[in-house]
């Protein structure tokens, strides 16, 4: 009688057993076709846009830029964004591309979001990435005026999550807030976005930090210092990847980086889009890209030590 109930119960687990595996494999298959679909949609959608950008009656804009208006015959209802914050495409004029970003825009529509063409340092003295990105903000308004929002990044990082949207916000956006994690709260760099009222507020990027570091914490000051707050997304949504390199020529760290970031109170109405001067170079427009050669000028002597 023993033996029998043992073998009934061992029956009935087994039986328990082989049922959570089945449901097991089948939460897995459900799980796996989730994400191959989302995997699909995300591709479709980027083929989608690279196709509509293919048709840009101009060239030389920069990829971000979002369309502003929609296909000719087409439901401006039907054009909605989901969420309902945004406002239906009109129709494009008859010979405009719906997918580019020509210069034509429904009246009273948002400016164009702009990531700023890239500039490049002309000769071989100290690297100063906020000068060469104040650069990039003067010369994308010489190439199309009505620019409103302008995203900055760096060339090594690629974000990991397209629901991170490259537009800009009621305040300063970081956008790279997990590269591996957020380093510290007042941490600015990698992507970042400001619209071109909030970019002219803090006089623009310092263009005194020669050299690797302190110009992100600079800026970040600047934002605070004029009642401003920096807005960033989830963890989740702002993962970046950082493409591995070998450490930048005349990038070493500046070391009065420092010093300079306590006085950003002091320097920031003096230092910066207001003060900005270079001489450009050369203009290379290429399809997905602009390339700009600018020479910044060399930094200052150092002060001696002692």
């Amino acid at each position: 009688m023993t033996r029998l109930l043992l073998g009934v119960t061992l029956e009935r687990i087994c039986k328990a057993v082989l049922l959570l595996c089945l449901l097991h494999f089948v939460i897995i298959m459900i799980l796996y076709f989730d994400v191959y679909a989302q995997h699909l949609d995300f591709f479709s959608r980027f083929n989608g846009r690279n196709s509509s950008r293919a048709q840009s009656s101009n060239s030389s804009r920069p990829n971000g830029t979002a369309p502003s208006c929609g296909p000719a015959g087409a439901d401006p209802a039907s054009s909605a964004n989901h969420s309902g914050t945004e406002k239906p495409l009109p129709p494009c004029q008859e010979g405009r591309s719906a997918g580019g970003t020509g210069g034509w825009r429904w009246p009273g529509s948002p400016p164009p979001t702009l990531v700023p063409p890239t500039p490049a340092q002309y000769g071989e003295d100290t690297f100063n990435r906020a000068k060469l990105l104040n650069v990039g903000f003067l010369e994308a308004l010489k190439d199309e005026d009505d620019y409103g929002c302008f995203i900055f990044s760096d060339v090594d990082l690629v974000p990991m999550d397209d629901r991170n949207l490259y537009r800009c916000y009621e305040q300063p956006r970081h956008f790279a807030i997990a590269m591996d994690k957020l380093p510290y709260a007042g941490y600015f760099g990698g992507v970042s976005g400001l619209s071109r009222s909030q970019f002219l507020k803090i006089n623009g990027f310092p263009n005194e930090y020669w050299g690797w570091g302190g110009e992100d914490d600079d800026i970040f000051n600047r934002i605070s210092l004029n009642g401003m707050k920096v807005s960033r997304p989830s963890g989740h949504i702002g993962r970046y990847r950082m493409i591995k390199h070998e450490r930048d020529k005349h990038n070493e760290p500046n070391p009065q980086r420092f010093t300079k970031i306590q006085n950003t109170k002091v320097t920031m109405k003096r230092d910066g889009i207001s003060s900005l001067q270079y001489r450009l170079v050369e203009v290379t427009r290429w399809p997905m890209y602009t390339n700009i050669t600018v020479d910044i000028g060399k930094p200052p002597p150092r002060p001696a030590r002692g």
